[in-house]
């Protein structure tokens, strides 16, 4: 990416670049060798999810790292940071799906409130139409 001065910064653009660039360094950093990749689902490619669950793991205690692994620093911690609006933006898409396919099949916003641990069919209901304004094509 070239630095223009007489353009204006495109933030998506580079923001875009940070995410790949963000799973680039830890993968690189923390999921280079087979065993390392036994940490994860899919053995070939780190999704944005893991990456954050890997590095909150290595930082936590709740994965040890492997010997030569280089211990997590700022800037993993910053990469991990940077990918969390876009495991967010998954989740709330997953989650507004599987509620339109629960209702699809005929659950009750009482059944659905349930399985959500919420009290109210009501509180299901507003939180399936939260999701639905920020995830783009879902609908009621």
């Amino acid at each position: 990416m070239t630095s223009d001065p007489f353009n204006p910064p495109q933030p998506e653009q580079a923001r875009a670049q940070r995410v790949y660039a963000s799973l680039h360094r830890i993968a690189e950093r923390h999921a280079a060798t087979d065993e390392q990749r036994t940490r994860q689902i899919h053995p070939s490619a780190l999704a944005p999810h893991e990456a954050v669950r890997l590095v909150t793991f290595l930082l936590s205690g709740a994965a040890r790292p492997d010997d030569g692994e280089p211990e997590v620093d700022a800037a993993d911690i910053t990469a991990a940071l940077s990918l969390v609006p876009l495991v967010r933006g998954e989740m709330d898409a997953l989650e507004a799906t599987l509620l339109q396919l629960a209702r699809g099949r005929g659950m009750t916003w009482q059944e659905i409130a349930f399985g959500l641990g919420l009290g109210t069919p009501q509180a299901a209901r507003q939180r399936y139409e939260r999701l639905a304004e920020r995830v783009p094509d879902q609908e009621d």
